[in-house]
């Protein structure tokens, strides 16, 4: 019997070439690189995507950083500490009162619920 290889090689031409030993040893390389390897191609996807989410948080968060420092050159001024305070912390002079309105839109739906 001779080699089967070679008989299928005579029916079809194009796979000629399948019977040079560097192209199997070729093929072997390529498809251990792509699939196979601790640095495949496939792998290689995965470690871009996790790059491109780094460097957008990265953006993201060197954005947020030039905000805060505005902010901090804003509360140097003591008038804007004053403006800050009574905003944020409700804070208030001896001589003031304050009343806080809160809208039903605005309150937690727990809220809500018990003033129906």
């Amino acid at each position: 019997m001779k080699n089967p290889f070679k008989n299928i090689a005579s029916r079809y031409p194009f796979l000629r070439f399948l019977g040079n030993r560097y192209v199997l040893v070729l093929a072997l390389f390529i498809a251990w690189m792509v699939f196979l390897d601790n640095y495949s191609f496939l792998e290689h996807r995965v470690l871009n995507k996790e790059i491109k989410e780094l460097e957008d948080n990265k953006k993201y968060y060197q954005d947020e950083i030039k905000l805060d420092e505005e902010k901090i050159k804003l509360l140097k001024n003591p008038d804007q500490i004053e403006k800050y305070a009574r905003e944020k912390y409700y804070m208030k002079r001896d001589s003031e009162d304050i009343y806080i309105i809160e809208f039903e839109e605005n309150l937690p739906e727990e809220e809500q619920s018990k003033s129906l």
